[in-house]
């Protein structure tokens, strides 16, 4: 690891592929965009900015990347493979009931935002100041956690009782990132798993009517 916390290569002569070192500064351009949007905001970063952080020169970042906005879009799906994972993997605990379940993968989701407070704001803030092409990536992301979600409370017959359960599911979804984006914005990333209890108590109360 370097001082920046990202992998660092190997000094000197070493055994990786030119595809291995490829991905490595990959990763790293990704990590130091994160963290750079993250703490600057997406309008206020530049290339330079991701250089200084990945350690690596501007012809590599080119070589990646055609620019600014194509680097971002590249870490912002990055990111939502790591939390989709997460909660993809709570879901599927064995032994659980359907509500068991779902508050384990809110509770994943939470913790994992609530992890990285820069991260959590590319994730949730900044994708809206990267252009239609970055909005549409974000509206793309959370259809995919609700279908994801959707098909885990298709199991509970309460859930399929409901008038609309496609668009009771998109409330849930659509409710708890207005939430969770609010609260990003106010820097309070650090208490977000404090809103896996409240959330659920509504939505069962929903269900149980």
């Amino acid at each position: 690891m370097d001082s920046d916390g990202f992998p660092s290569l190997p000094r000197g002569r070493h055994h990786l592929t030119r595809a291995q070192v490829s991905a490595s500064q990959r990763d790293r351009m990704l990590q130091g965009m994160t963290q750079a949007v993250g703490e600057k905001g997406y309008a206020r970063t530049t290339v330079a900015d991701v250089l200084k952080r990945a350690h690596v020169s501007r012809e590599t970042f080119y070589e990646h990347f055609a620019d600014k906005q194509a680097c971002f879009l590249a870490a912002y799906q990055a990111a939502a493979d790591r939390i989709e994972g997460v909660v993809t993997e709570a879901l599927a605990a064995p032994g659980e009931p359907v509500m068991g379940r779902l508050e384990q993968a809110l509770y994943a989701y939470l913790r994992e935002l609530a992890a990285d407070g820069g991260a959590a704001r590319m994730f949730l803030l900044e994708i809206y100041a990267a252009g239609p092409a970055a909005t549409a990536l974000r509206y793309t992301v959370q259809r995919g956690f609700v279908e994801v979600v959707a098909g885990l409370l298709g199991e509970d017959e309460r859930f399929r009782r409901l008038p609309d359960p496609e668009f009771a599911c998109e409330m849930l979804i659509g409710g708890v990132a207005s939430l969770v984006t609010g609260m990003v914005a106010m820097g309070q990333h650090a208490a977000l798993p404090k809103l896996c209890t409240p959330i659920l108590a509504h939505f069962r109360s929903l269900l149980d009517r």
